[in-house]
C-alpha cells in the first residue's frame, strides 16, 4: 500500500497540485473569503436565533440595513474571484497581475446582461455572487493566460525609461485589453443576436451540471472525501487539491441557501462549503479533532509515553480551531499507514451522519458562513441559527475519537516500546 501511494498516487497528486489553473482558482477565490465572512457576519445579526429579534430589528428599521451589507459584500464573490483568478494566474507567468485582474473584471462585465431601469443599466447583483462564479473561473483562467501571453511576447505599447512605472504599466495594457474585451464582447454579440442563453446560463450548464455530479450527491461526496484524505496522506494538501475545483460550486449553494433564507423560503442545499469545513472536516482534512482529542485524553494519564504528551499540547489547541498542519507533520499522519483507515472513515462518517441528519429535517441546513477556524459547537450555531446544529457537531466529535482511539492506542504503545529501548 506504502508503495502504491508513494509511486502511483503521488506523482498524480503532485501535478495537480501544481497545475497553473487549480491554484489560480484557488488562490483567486480566496481573495473573496474576507467578503464571505463579512457578509456572514452581518447575516448572523440580522437573523440572530432568539425568538422575536428579526421583527425587532425590522420594526426598529435596521434590518434593511443590514442584509444590504450582506448583498454588499456576500454578494460580491463572482465579481471578486474574476478579478483573483486572472492576477493569480498571469503571477504564475512572472507577469504584473493587476492589470489582467482589471481587465478581465471589465470582461466579467462586458459577458452579464444588463437591466434597464429608469435612471440607466445596471447589473444583475445574482450574477455578481457565486451565480457568476464560474463565469469568473472561465474568464479569469482565459484572460490571465492571454495577457501574459502578450507581455511576455512583447506585444505591448512600450513608454520611454524616463515615463512613471505606473503610467508604463497602465500603456503596456492596452493593447492586451482591447483584445481581450474586444473578443467577449464578440462572444456576447453572437449569443445574443442567435438568442441563444447569456454566458452564465452556458457555464453554469457547462460547468456546474458535471459539478453537481459530484459535489450535489451523497455518493460523489463520498469519493472526494477520500481523495480529499489521500491527497493529505502524501503530503499534499488535500483541501487546495479538491475544493480548488468542488468550492465554487459550494459557495454558490450556499448563496442560494442565503437567498432562500431571506426570503423566507425553504433553503434547497445541503451540500456547502459551510457543510463541508464545518460538518464533515471538524478539526482540519480527515476529520482529526477526534484524533487530537483523543490524542489529549491519553496524555492525561500518568503513565503516558513522552512522546504522547509533547503532541497533546501541539496538536490539540490548533485542532480545536480546525487547524491540523502540526497534526498531519506532528504525529505524523503522512505516509503513516497505521493511521490512513481512520482518517478516510472519519469524514465519511462525518458525512453520512450529517447530511442523514439535515435531509431528515433533524438539523437546519447552512446558510450563512462563520468562517472554518471557528470551534465546532459554536460554529454549528452561527452557520444555521439552530443548537441543533450544534448538538451534531457534538455527536459527530464522539464518532470520530471512537474512529480514532484505538489506532491511537496502537501509536501510543509503539511510543512506550521505542521509550523503554
Amino acid at each position: 500500500m506504502d508503495k502504491f501511494l508513494q509511486e502511483k498516487l503521488m506523482p498524480i497528486a503532485i501535478k495537480l497540485g501544481n497545475n497553473k489553473g487549480l491554484v489560480a482558482i484557488r488562490d483567486g477565490i480566496t481573495l473573496a473569503v474576507p467578503l464571505l465572512l463579512i457578509g456572514s457576519l452581518f447575516m448572523v445579526i440580522a437573523s440572530f436565533p432568539v425568538p422575536g429579534w428579526e421583527a425587532y430589528l425590522t420594526k426598529i428599521g435596521v434590518s434593511a440595513y443590514l442584509w444590504k451589507g450582506v448583498d454588499s459584500s456576500f454578494g460580491l464573490i463572482g465579481l471578486v474571484a474574476s478579478f483573483g483568478i486572472a492576477y493569480y494566474m498571469s503571477r504564475q507567468y512572472k507577469v504584473d497581475g493587476i492589470p489582467s485582474g482589471i481587465i478581465s473584471l471589465a470582461a466579467f462585465i462586458t459577458v452579464t446582461p444588463f437591466l434597464a431601469t429608469k435612471t440607466g443599466n445596471g447589473v444583475p447583483t445574482a450574477f455578481l455572487a457565486s451565480q457568476g462564479l464560474f463565469v469568473a473561473i472561465i474568464l479569469g483562467l482565459v484572460n490571465g493566460y492571454i495577457y501574459q501571453w502578450f507581455i511576455n511576447h512583447n506585444v505591448q505599447i512600450k513608454m520611454p525609461d524616463g515615463v512613471p512605472p505606473a503610467v508604463s504599466k497602465s500603456f503596456s495594457a492596452i493593447i492586451p485589453g482591447a483584445v481581450i474585451i474586444t473578443g467577449w464582447l464578440l462572444v456576447y454579440a453572437l449569443l445574443a443576436s442567435l438568442k441563444l442563453p447569456n454566458l452564465h446560463a452556458v457555464a453554469q450548464t457547462v460547468l456546474g451540471k458535471p459539478l453537481g455530479l459530484l459535489g450535489n450527491n451523497l455518493f460523489g461526496l463520498m469519493i472526494l472525501v477520500a481523495l480529499n484524505s489521500s491527497f493529505w496522506f502524501v503530503g499534499l494538501h488535500g483541501g487546495n487539491v479538491v475544493n480548488a475545483v468542488m468550492k465554487p460550486l459550494w459557495l454558490s449553494n450556499l448563496d442560494a441557501n442565503k437567498v432562500a433564507y431571506q426570503a423566507g423560503e425553504k433553503l434547497p442545499h445541503i451540500f456547502t462549503s459551510v457543510f463541508m469545513d464545518n460538518f464533515v472536516f471538524i478539526g482540519g482534512g480527515g476529520a482529526t479533532i477526534g484524533l487530537v482529542l483523543a490524542i489529549g485524553y491519553l496524555a492525561k494519564k500518568r503513565k503516558s509515553s513522552k512522546q504522547i504528551k509533547t503532541l497533546a499540547p501541539i496538536t490539540v489547541v490548533p485542532g480545536l480551531f480546525n487547524i491540523n498542519e502540526p497534526t498531519m507533520f506532528g504525529v505524523p499522519i503522512v505516509l503513516n499507514i497505521l493511521l490512513l483507515f481512520p482518517f478516510i472513515l472519519a469524514p465519511i462518517a462525518n458525512l453520512i451522519v450529517a447530511w442523514s441528519s439535515m435531509a431528515s429535517g433533524l438539523v437546519p441546513l447552512t446558510y450563512t458562513d462563520p468562517g472554518w477556524t471557528i470551534p465546532p459547537i459554536i460554529s454549528g450555531l452561527l452557520a444555521t441559527g439552530s443548537f441543533k446544529a450544534s448538538i451534531l457537531q457534538a455527536v459527530l466529535i464522539v464518532i470520530d475519537i471512537l474512529i480514532y482511539i484505538p489506532f491511537v492506542i496502537t501509536i501510543e504503545k509503539r511510543f512506550k516500546a521505542e521509550e523503554n529501548q
